[in-house]
């Protein structure tokens, strides 16, 4: 679904100025896909970026990086006058080419305060898969209606993060028309293999033996279904099956100060399995701290995790959801989301192939697949060319 924009070129002579609307710029996936957008050095685009709440945690890495960040304050999941107001003038101040918006919220605020500010090139962003929206809020519900009703003559164009995405918005009522595909690029100078940061990961979690390592970067959320990972990894140990292994949960959420969470361990008598780690600035470290990355979701856009793990040659067990199946294709082990004994076999098998190859060897396919596939500079180039072809060369 691409509706004739741009899928690369070369690099356009004049510069663009694109002002950039989220809902918040905490630890998340559109969060870092962002940031890694923004901070590409050597691109004609000078990037306003725009919170409708908080600076949250790259926020500072935007503005130290030497991108303009403004935060609005405005309460999560509320819209107030004065910060919609705000909003439009800081667009109509800024004169952007275009505005590019991220996720729902920010999708149907953003893009009217742009009309109304004159500034008729708007690119929503989706993120979310559009599977299992019954479990998100009823205000994401809610604005996903109202932005189906209003995506034929609101946004220029609509860019999915996965394909998956896009077929089920434009099912959703979308206007397939406007939209285009671009995966996530990564930056494989930072996400690459390090043994030694895999130490000092190891060594920050308590863990010096040799048993195996799984994990899962992800914050507490119904869809990332970290119940699936827990009852598998439950049914491992319970069946003598899981060579000794630990998990390591790492995000927001990921805390013994979660009661969900503290008491699904209790009921699965995983306590002394189970490490919580909270959440983490340094992913990369993280990641190279595993033997393997489990993503459990039951619900994904392009689960940016998968990449991050890959690239850092770490292997993958993904549930098939979002695009996960596709990133990894041939790379990684793929089961039916929601079935914990599928989910326990996946690991039980990966782990036995790392246990063979050596972690290094069991993770090389990976990596090359996303060096292939997913290097940041094309996204960053497919980015820039739906915005010159939505603003008209210079709005």
């Amino acid at each position: 679904m691409s509706a004739g924009l741009p899928t690369g070129g070369a690099p356009a002579a004049a510069p663009l100025r694109v002002v950039h609307v989220i809902t918040g710029l905490g630890q998340g996936g559109a969060e870092s896909v962002l940031f890694r957008l923004a901070t590409y050095p050597g691109q004609a685009v000078e990037h306003i970026v725009v919170s409708l709440t908080d600076e949250g945690l790259y926020g500072p890495r935007l503005r130290e990086a030497g991108v303009a960040v403004h935060a609005l304050g405005m309460p999560r999941g509320r819209v107030t006058a004065a910060g919609f107001l705000a909003l439009r003038r800081l667009i109509a101040r800024a004169r952007p080419d275009a505005v590019q918006t991220w996720m729902y919220h920010a999708d149907l605020i953003g893009g009217l305060a742009a009309r109304l500010a004159g500034v008729r090139a708007v690119a929503w962003g989706i993120r979310n898969s559009g599977a299992h929206l019954e479990r998100s809020s009823r205000s994401a519900r809610l604005v996903l209606r109202a932005c189906a009703l209003v995506s034929g003559w609101l946004p220029r164009a609509i860019v999915c993060a996965a394909q998956k995405a896009a077929e089920r918005h434009a099912a959703k009522g979308y206007r397939r028309d406007r939209m285009v595909v671009i995966p996530n690029g990564y930056d494989l100078s930072r996400y690459t293999p390090d043994a030694q940061a895999g130490r000092r990961a190891r060594a920050q979690w308590g863990l010096d033996g040799e048993a195996p390592v799984i994990g899962c970067v992800a914050r507490w959320d119904p869809l990332k279904d970290h119940a699936n990972l827990l009852r598998a990894v439950a049914a491992l140990v319970r069946d003598g099956r899981d060579a000794g292994l630990r998990c390591v949960l790492i995000g927001r959420g990921m805390t013994p100060d979660n009661p969900e969470l503290a008491a699904l361990l209790d009921k699965l008598a995983l306590r002394e399995r189970v490490v919580l780690a909270g959440p983490t600035d340094d992913v990369p470290a993280a990641m190279n701290g595993l033997d393997l990355h489990v993503l459990a979701s039951c619900a994904e856009g392009f689960p940016n995790v998968v990449a991050e793990a890959m690239a850092c040659g770490v292997p993958c067990v993904v549930t098939d959801v979002g695009d996960a199946a596709y990133i990894v294709d041939g790379a990684g082990a793929v089961v039916p989301p929601e079935q914990p004994e599928a989910l326990a076999r996946g690991i039980e098998a990966a782990l036995g192939e790392v246990a063979a190859k050596g972690r290094q060897r069991a993770g090389e396919a990976g990596r090359e697949r996303v060096m292939a596939l997913f290097d940041l500079a094309r996204m960053v180039e497919r980015y820039a060319g739906v915005w010159r072809n939505i603003a008209g060369g210079k709005a």
